[in-house]
Order: C-alpha cells, then structure tokens, then sequence
C-alpha cells in the first residue's frame, strides 16, 4: 500500500507492475488474508496504525478479486483503467504529433510489439496493454532465474525506454501541462 501509492505519483507504469504483483502475491496466497497478515503484514516494519491500514488495504484487495472473479488469472478493474486511461493517452500523443521523441520512440519499439501480439490468446490487446504484458513477462522470468536471451533483453530496454516516455507523458497530463490541442 505505501509502495503503492508512492509509485501511483511517481511513475504510473512501475505502479501498475506493482499491482500486478500485488494481485499475483494474493493468489499465491490463496486470497488467505490470514496468511498474508502472518507472512506480510505483521512483519512490514511500520507503525501498528499503519499495519492497520495495510491490512485493509489486502482485505479490500482480495474481496475485489473475489467480486469480480479473478482469484485465478486477470486483473483487477481498478488497474484495467489504468491501462485504458494510458491507452487513450497514448491515442492522443500519437494523434497529436505534438511529440516527436514520443512518437520516433513507439514506432521504433511497434515491429516488436507486432511480434509479440503474434504470441498472445487475445490479439485485441493494445498496444500499450501489451507493453506492460511484455514487462511484466521479464520481471516473472527473472524471479524464476530463467534465462534471458540478449535480444529479448534489448527489446525490453527500447519498450522500458518508451514506458518511461509515456509514465512522463501521464504525469504531465495530469497536472495540466501537457498540451495536445
């Protein structure tokens, strides 16, 4: 929750991965909020106030996982918005043309994202959407100590770099800063 919340204002996209992770640690739990208390919560080194609000916070996680069906795989509501929100966002960056260094950075990465929706169930996803699915793909691989090849890893730094330009793009939208009229 505090992590959380640090990297909703700092980086929307690292949030995001985040949260991903979150929802994944839940599940090895078995949705078991006494066991993510034993195991997580009473060791996190915060305040018992705090402790308190951390646990509320995987409580109302897991009844949301519980109320929308995705115990098993899928991902929260809360966070599918975030990837539309980022989608449209996007949508209206490319649209602009107002970003060249945006623009130049997401056609670079697009022949990698072509061949990666190739590997995907749903072929529907965005390509945004699938940037995340790309990252979060290498993160599970490197906690499984799987080999990387050098190729994959250097098409994970271009769409890292173009994450980083669209984390910076949100944050500027949100606070009003940036113009695409």
């Amino acid at each position: 929750m505090f992590i959380a919340r640090k990297l909703k204002k700092e980086n929307i996209c690292e949030y995001l991965l985040y949260m991903w992770q979150v929802e994944d640690l839940i599940r090895a739990f078995n949705l078991d909020i006494d066991a993510i208390n034993e195991r997580i919560i009473i060791p996190y080194p915060v305040a018992d106030d705090e402790r308190k609000d951390l646990y509320g916070w995987y409580e109302s996680l897991i009844e949301m996982m519980r109320l929308e069906n995705i115990q098993t795989e899928g991902h929260l509501q809360l966070n599918k918005n975030i990837i539309q929100e980022l989608d449209e966002l996007h949508s209206l960056i490319i649209r602009s043309g107002k970003n060249a260094g945006y623009n130049a950075k997401f056609y670079y990465i697009l022949p990698f994202l072509t061949q990666f929706r190739k590997q995907q169930i749903d072929l529907k996803l965005s390509d945004v959407e699938l940037c995340f699915n790309f990252q979060y793909g290498i993160m599970m691989l490197r906690l499984k100590k799987n080999e990387i090849t050098s190729e994959t890893l250097q098409v994970q730094t271009e769409i890292s770099k173009f994450m980083v330009l669209l984390a910076r793009n949100y944050q500027y939208y949100k606070s009003g800063e940036l113009d695409l009229e």
